[in-house]
């Protein structure tokens, strides 16, 4: 079994990035028990402080590290602030990246999604994103742009987005995902 942890870049309770997220558990979760997702909650990490990190770091940290390590990639969906990613994502590749060259994110396939209420669905925070998480290591898998505009309309009742294109979209994310790891990783996922 293969395990993917799902990290979204925002705190807020009705996020349109954790209900992407929640959209592609959703998608895994219907390929026959081949995923187990997890999640790193970015709000539950304290604020980067080099005198905190020692030796496992704060409990938190040391958790969130600990399941990226054990997983098989990661899938990030992000808003968009002023051009970038959110501080608290900010933050938490901060916190991931470290000790350097060695850390929970290195050589870590990863990939990267936005979504906002904003019509442009925040892709002007993939480049500045995308720039941090090749500088901590993480191996960025190549899919078509995902950025998912207007997508506060976009949410069904049970939390996840129901329109069927931007459905095809992050279906095709999770299939490039799967190719990702296959092509990287230690455990046979089944065909």
């Amino acid at each position: 079994m293969a395990r993917i942890v799902l990290v979204s870049g925002s705190l807020r309770r009705q996020s349109v990035n954790s209900a992407a997220l929640a959209t592609i558990r959703s998608i895994l979760d219907r390929r026959d028990g081949e995923f187990h997702t997890s999640e790193i909650r970015v709000a539950d990490l304290p604020y980067y402080n080099e005198d905190l990190d020692v030796g496992p770091g704060p409990a938190a940290v040391s958790a969130a590290r600990e399941l990226l390590i054990a997983s098989d990639a990661a899938i990030i969906s992000t808003p968009s602030y002023n051009g970038a990613m959110t501080g608290a994502l900010k933050n938490a590749l901060d916190w991931l990246s470290r000790p350097w060259k060695a850390s929970s994110l290195s050589g870590k396939p990863v990939a990267l999604l936005t979504a906002s209420p904003g019509m442009y669905g925040g892709v002007d925070a993939q480049p500045d994103t995308r720039r941090v998480l090749e500088r901590c290591g993480a191996l960025l898998i190549d899919h078509a742009r995902v950025a998912i505009g207007n997508a506060e309309f976009l949410v069904g009742r049970d939390g996840t987005i129901t329109e069927p294109s931007v459905v095809a979209e992050l279906e095709g994310l999770v299939d490039a995902t799967v190719a990702a790891v296959r092509g990287h990783h230690r455990v046979p996922v089944a065909a």
